[in-house]
């Protein structure tokens, strides 16, 4: 879809360049971008209103973290409980959770290595919960 000579059936699309310096507009809806590192690759998160969607992350620098203070829900991903290279483990989660101070943390991009969803549950705090199949959240 990106080629300059278009194959039928191809979707047609108008990229719009974003950047994590500037916050943009879709349908009256500001969203600000955030920078954060998926091992040394710079990837982002967004925030809208007060939700904040973070995945692929495994550091998040501290003018970025400003961004997401003040968010009441919390999107971020906690893949498995040992270390990883690219992700949080899910303590790192917790913790970077926990500075934060969302009203509600979600933990997504979780793998079978995190374990089982209820035993993990009895692990978490009480206000971070883990997101699964079907969730819906009303913004």
């Amino acid at each position: 879809m990106f080629a300059s000579e278009k194959y039928p059936g191809v979707p047609q699309i108008e990229p719009n360049l974003i950047s994590p310096k500037n916050a943009f507009i879709v349908q009256d809806v500001e969203i600000t971008p955030i920078e954060v590192m998926h091992l040394k690759l710079p990837v982002l998160g967004f925030r809208v209103n007060d939700f904040t969607y973070i995945t692929d992350a495994n550091h998040i620098e501290k003018k970025e973290k400003e961004k997401i203070r003040g968010s009441k829900v919390l999107v971020l991903n906690a893949l498995q409980k040992a270390n990883h290279i690219s992700h949080y483990n899910l303590q790192e989660a917790i913790d970077l959770a926990r500075e934060i101070g969302a009203e509600k943390t979600y933990f997504t991009h979780i793998s079978h290595k995190l374990g089982l969803h209820g035993q993990v549950e009895k692990e978490l705090p009480e206000n971070i919960t883990l997101a699964h199949d079907g969730l819906q959240l009303a913004l």
